[in-house]
Protein backbone atom coordinates (compact mmCIF):
# COMPACT_ATOMS: atom_id res chain seq x y z
CA UNK A 1 0.00 0.00 0.00
CA UNK A 2 2.66 2.63 -0.79
CA UNK A 3 2.29 6.39 -0.77
CA UNK A 4 4.13 7.54 -3.49
CA UNK A 5 2.39 6.71 -6.34
CA UNK A 6 -1.35 8.22 -4.96
CA UNK A 7 0.73 11.48 -3.68
CA UNK A 8 1.78 11.61 -7.47
CA UNK A 9 -1.49 12.06 -8.41
CA UNK A 10 -2.76 14.60 -6.07
CA UNK A 11 -0.34 17.11 -6.46
CA UNK A 12 -1.07 17.73 -10.21
CA UNK A 13 -4.76 18.03 -9.12
CA UNK A 14 -3.22 20.55 -6.37
CA UNK A 15 -1.16 22.60 -8.63
CA UNK A 16 -4.23 22.97 -10.74
CA UNK A 17 -5.97 24.44 -8.11
CA UNK A 18 -3.57 26.65 -7.30
CA UNK A 19 -3.46 27.84 -10.58
CA UNK A 20 -7.44 28.68 -10.54
CA UNK A 21 -6.72 30.20 -7.33
CA UNK A 22 -4.16 32.64 -8.31
CA UNK A 23 -1.15 33.35 -5.53
CA UNK A 24 -1.49 30.21 -3.09
CA UNK A 25 0.82 30.97 0.23
CA UNK A 26 2.16 28.52 2.88
CA UNK A 27 4.37 29.42 5.93
CA UNK A 28 5.98 27.26 8.38
CA UNK A 29 7.56 28.26 11.60
CA UNK A 30 10.40 26.35 13.41
CA UNK A 31 12.27 27.11 16.24
CA UNK A 32 15.53 25.98 16.23
CA UNK A 33 17.62 23.81 13.63
CA UNK A 34 16.82 20.46 14.60
CA UNK A 35 18.02 18.61 11.49
CA UNK A 36 15.04 15.91 11.58
CA UNK A 37 12.62 18.87 11.15
CA UNK A 38 14.34 21.01 8.66
CA UNK A 39 14.75 18.27 6.27
CA UNK A 40 10.83 17.66 6.77
CA UNK A 41 10.16 21.55 6.10
CA UNK A 42 12.48 21.44 3.09
CA UNK A 43 10.51 18.20 1.68
CA UNK A 44 7.07 20.57 2.60
CA UNK A 45 8.83 23.61 0.84
CA UNK A 46 10.14 21.64 -1.95
CA UNK A 47 6.23 20.59 -2.92
CA UNK A 48 4.63 23.62 -2.34
CA UNK A 49 6.99 24.92 -4.96
CA UNK A 50 5.89 22.04 -7.51
CA UNK A 51 2.39 22.38 -7.12
CA UNK A 52 3.24 26.36 -7.60
CA UNK A 53 2.64 27.74 -4.42
CA UNK A 54 5.10 30.38 -2.71
CA UNK A 55 6.22 29.49 0.49
CA UNK A 56 7.56 31.36 3.46
CA UNK A 57 10.01 29.21 6.17
CA UNK A 58 10.38 31.50 9.16
CA UNK A 59 13.15 29.99 11.16
CA UNK A 60 13.59 31.35 14.59
CA UNK A 61 16.41 31.18 17.50
CA UNK A 62 15.92 28.33 19.83
CA UNK A 63 15.59 31.00 22.62
CA UNK A 64 13.19 32.74 21.46
CA UNK A 65 10.40 34.32 24.31
CA UNK A 66 7.10 33.72 24.25
CA UNK A 67 6.14 36.93 23.47
CA UNK A 68 8.18 37.26 20.21
CA UNK A 69 7.15 33.74 19.09
CA UNK A 70 3.58 34.80 19.59
CA UNK A 71 4.25 38.30 17.85
CA UNK A 72 5.57 36.17 14.58
CA UNK A 73 2.76 34.02 14.52
CA UNK A 74 0.17 37.26 14.76
CA UNK A 75 2.58 38.86 12.04
CA UNK A 76 1.84 35.59 9.71
CA UNK A 77 -2.14 35.83 10.53
CA UNK A 78 -2.54 39.09 9.37
CA UNK A 79 -0.22 38.43 6.17
CA UNK A 80 -2.60 38.59 3.13
CA UNK A 81 -0.19 36.46 1.16
CA UNK A 82 -0.32 33.47 3.43
CA UNK A 83 -3.28 31.21 3.41
CA UNK A 84 -1.87 28.23 5.53
CA UNK A 85 0.42 28.28 8.46
CA UNK A 86 2.58 25.41 10.00
CA UNK A 87 4.12 25.32 13.31
CA UNK A 88 6.52 22.64 13.46
CA UNK A 89 6.62 20.56 16.41
CA UNK A 90 7.66 19.88 19.23
CA UNK A 91 8.36 23.55 20.64
CA UNK A 92 11.18 24.35 23.23
CA UNK A 93 10.76 24.39 26.70
CA UNK A 94 10.41 28.22 27.19
CA UNK A 95 7.18 28.34 25.19
CA UNK A 96 3.79 27.15 25.82
CA UNK A 97 3.23 24.81 23.09
CA UNK A 98 -0.64 25.26 23.70
CA UNK A 99 -0.47 28.95 23.50
CA UNK A 100 1.18 28.85 20.82
CA UNK A 101 -1.22 26.64 19.07
CA UNK A 102 -4.08 28.87 19.90
CA UNK A 103 -2.13 31.99 18.68
CA UNK A 104 -2.95 30.30 15.28
CA UNK A 105 -5.36 32.06 13.01
CA UNK A 106 -8.08 28.35 12.71
CA UNK A 107 -8.66 29.30 9.00
CA UNK A 108 -4.96 29.13 8.51
CA UNK A 109 -4.08 25.93 10.52
CA UNK A 110 -3.44 23.46 7.74
CA UNK A 111 -1.97 21.43 10.48
CA UNK A 112 -5.39 20.94 11.99
CA UNK A 113 -3.99 21.71 15.49
CA UNK A 114 -5.78 24.15 16.63
CA UNK A 115 -9.05 23.70 19.48
CA UNK A 116 -11.13 24.82 17.53
CA UNK A 117 -10.24 22.60 14.71
CA UNK A 118 -9.87 19.91 16.73
CA UNK A 119 -13.05 20.51 17.97
CA UNK A 120 -15.42 21.11 14.28
CA UNK A 121 -13.39 16.90 13.68
CA UNK A 122 -14.96 15.87 17.16
CA UNK A 123 -18.46 17.45 16.06
CA UNK A 124 -18.45 15.83 12.72
CA UNK A 125 -17.57 18.93 11.13
CA UNK A 126 -13.94 19.28 10.18
CA UNK A 127 -12.38 22.00 8.87
CA UNK A 128 -8.29 21.23 8.27
CA UNK A 129 -8.32 17.86 9.58
CA UNK A 130 -4.64 16.42 10.34
CA UNK A 131 -2.52 15.90 7.17
CA UNK A 132 -1.23 12.47 8.26
CA UNK A 133 -4.99 11.24 9.21
CA UNK A 134 -6.05 12.45 6.14
CA UNK A 135 -3.53 10.32 4.19
CA UNK A 136 -4.63 7.49 5.64
CA UNK A 137 -8.01 7.88 4.42
CA UNK A 138 -6.92 7.95 1.56
CA UNK A 139 -4.51 5.17 1.31
CA UNK A 140 -7.55 2.44 2.44
CA UNK A 141 -9.64 4.45 -0.14
CA UNK A 142 -7.44 3.94 -2.95
CA UNK A 143 -7.02 0.45 -1.91
CA UNK A 144 -10.44 -0.52 -1.68
CA UNK A 145 -10.35 -1.17 1.74
CA UNK A 146 -13.76 -1.56 3.51
CA UNK A 147 -14.01 0.39 6.60
CA UNK A 148 -17.83 0.77 7.04
CA UNK A 149 -19.05 -2.04 9.83
CA UNK A 150 -15.02 -2.64 9.94
CA UNK A 151 -12.64 -3.59 13.17
CA UNK A 152 -10.24 -1.16 13.43
CA UNK A 153 -7.61 -0.63 15.94
CA UNK A 154 -5.45 2.69 16.46
CA UNK A 155 -2.54 2.01 18.51
CA UNK A 156 -1.02 5.62 19.70
CA UNK A 157 -3.09 8.41 20.74
CA UNK A 158 -1.19 11.46 19.59
CA UNK A 159 -2.98 14.55 19.03
CA UNK A 160 -1.72 15.22 14.94
CA UNK A 161 -2.49 11.29 14.55
CA UNK A 162 -3.95 8.50 16.75
CA UNK A 163 -7.01 10.75 17.94
CA UNK A 164 -7.91 12.30 14.29
CA UNK A 165 -7.59 8.94 12.83
CA UNK A 166 -9.59 7.40 15.15
CA UNK A 167 -12.32 9.88 14.54
CA UNK A 168 -12.04 9.61 11.01
CA UNK A 169 -12.43 5.93 11.09
CA UNK A 170 -15.59 6.52 13.78
CA UNK A 171 -17.38 8.55 10.57
CA UNK A 172 -16.58 6.35 8.04
CA UNK A 173 -18.46 3.93 10.33
CA UNK A 174 -15.76 1.86 11.84
CA UNK A 175 -16.10 0.33 15.01
CA UNK A 176 -12.95 1.74 16.58
CA UNK A 177 -10.57 0.79 19.24
CA UNK A 178 -7.33 3.36 20.69
CA UNK A 179 -4.52 1.12 22.51
CA UNK A 180 -1.78 2.85 23.55
CA UNK A 181 1.20 2.80 26.61
CA UNK A 182 -1.27 1.28 29.23
CA UNK A 183 -3.01 -0.64 27.01
CA UNK A 184 -3.02 -4.70 28.38
CA UNK A 185 -2.58 -6.81 26.15
CA UNK A 186 -2.26 -4.96 23.15
CA UNK A 187 -2.11 -8.24 21.02
CA UNK A 188 -5.71 -9.30 22.10
CA UNK A 189 -6.72 -5.97 19.92
CA UNK A 190 -4.31 -5.96 17.27
CA UNK A 191 -5.47 -9.81 16.40
CA UNK A 192 -8.86 -8.55 15.60
CA UNK A 193 -8.92 -5.79 13.61
CA UNK A 194 -9.41 -5.53 10.35
CA UNK A 195 -8.13 -2.31 10.09
CA UNK A 196 -4.98 -1.68 11.48
CA UNK A 197 -3.49 1.67 12.11
CA UNK A 198 0.08 2.23 14.15
CA UNK A 199 1.31 5.10 15.22
CA UNK A 200 3.16 4.23 18.23
CA UNK A 201 7.01 5.48 17.43
CA UNK A 202 8.52 2.64 18.61
CA UNK A 203 10.15 -0.05 16.19
CA UNK A 204 8.55 -3.21 15.85
CA UNK A 205 5.85 -2.67 18.76
CA UNK A 206 3.70 -4.72 16.31
CA UNK A 207 5.27 -7.97 15.72
CA UNK A 208 4.18 -10.28 12.40
CA UNK A 209 2.47 -12.60 14.92
CA UNK A 210 0.19 -10.00 16.46
CA UNK A 211 -2.20 -8.56 12.98
CA UNK A 212 -4.99 -10.52 11.58
CA UNK A 213 -4.63 -12.82 8.59
CA UNK A 214 -5.76 -10.69 5.69
CA UNK A 215 -6.20 -7.00 7.36
CA UNK A 216 -5.11 -4.13 6.45
CA UNK A 217 -2.04 -2.44 8.21
CA UNK A 218 -0.97 1.53 8.02
CA UNK A 219 2.31 1.54 9.82
CA UNK A 220 3.13 5.42 10.54
CA UNK A 221 6.03 5.12 12.37
CA UNK A 222 9.47 6.34 11.40
CA UNK A 223 12.70 4.70 13.67
CA UNK A 224 16.28 5.68 12.88
CA UNK A 225 18.09 2.51 13.94
CA UNK A 226 21.47 0.87 12.96
CA UNK A 227 19.91 -0.46 9.95
CA UNK A 228 17.99 2.59 8.95
CA UNK A 229 14.54 3.61 8.92
CA UNK A 230 12.24 1.70 9.94
CA UNK A 231 8.05 1.26 11.07
CA UNK A 232 6.73 0.59 14.18
CA UNK A 233 5.22 -2.58 12.52
CA UNK A 234 8.08 -5.71 11.94
CA UNK A 235 8.51 -6.39 8.16
CA UNK A 236 7.05 -9.96 8.79
CA UNK A 237 3.38 -8.63 9.17
CA UNK A 238 3.29 -8.53 5.32
CA UNK A 239 3.04 -12.62 5.27
CA UNK A 240 -0.14 -12.26 7.06
CA UNK A 241 -1.86 -8.95 6.02
CA UNK A 242 -3.29 -8.17 3.09
CA UNK A 243 -2.22 -4.46 2.91
CA UNK A 244 0.92 -2.62 4.42
CA UNK A 245 1.88 0.55 4.17
CA UNK A 246 6.02 0.39 3.73
CA UNK A 247 8.31 2.61 5.70
CA UNK A 248 9.66 4.88 4.19
CA UNK A 249 7.18 5.69 1.00
CA UNK A 250 4.01 4.85 2.56
CA UNK A 251 2.18 7.44 4.63
CA UNK A 252 5.47 10.21 4.23
CA UNK A 253 4.60 11.15 1.05
CA UNK A 254 0.32 11.18 1.77
CA UNK A 255 1.27 13.61 4.54
CA UNK A 256 2.82 16.27 2.64
CA UNK A 257 0.50 15.55 -0.01
CA UNK A 258 -2.55 16.10 2.27
CA UNK A 259 -0.68 19.49 3.99
CA UNK A 260 -1.12 20.95 0.49
CA UNK A 261 -4.83 19.75 -0.40
CA UNK A 262 -5.36 21.54 3.27
CA UNK A 263 -3.16 24.75 2.05
CA UNK A 264 -5.72 24.91 -0.91
CA UNK A 265 -8.91 24.74 0.96
CA UNK A 266 -7.90 27.20 3.12
CA UNK A 267 -7.13 29.56 0.26
CA UNK A 268 -10.90 28.80 -0.86
CA UNK A 269 -12.18 29.37 2.96
CA UNK A 270 -10.08 32.74 2.69
CA UNK A 271 -11.43 34.13 -0.50
CA UNK A 272 -15.42 33.15 0.54
CA UNK A 273 -15.40 30.11 -2.13
CA UNK A 274 -15.93 27.49 0.87
CA UNK A 275 -17.64 28.11 3.82
CA UNK A 276 -15.84 27.66 7.27
CA UNK A 277 -18.25 25.33 9.48
CA UNK A 278 -18.29 27.16 12.77
CA UNK A 279 -16.10 30.21 11.77
CA UNK A 280 -15.41 31.64 15.28
CA UNK A 281 -15.64 35.36 15.92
Amino acid sequence: MEGRPLAERILPEVAEEVRELGDVGLATVQVGDDPASTIYIRRKHEAAAEAGMHSTDLKLPDDISQDDFDAAVAELNADDSIDGILIQLPLPGQIDEAAAIVALDPVKDVDGVHPFTAGQLYLGRPTHVPATPLGIMALLAEHSVPVDGARAVVVGRSDIVGKPVAHLLLQAHATVSICHTHTDDLPHYTLDADVLVVAAGRAGVVTGDMVKEGSAIVDVGVNRTDDGLVGDVEAAAAERAAFLTPVPGGVGPMTIAMLLQNTVRAARYRRGLLAFPGRPR
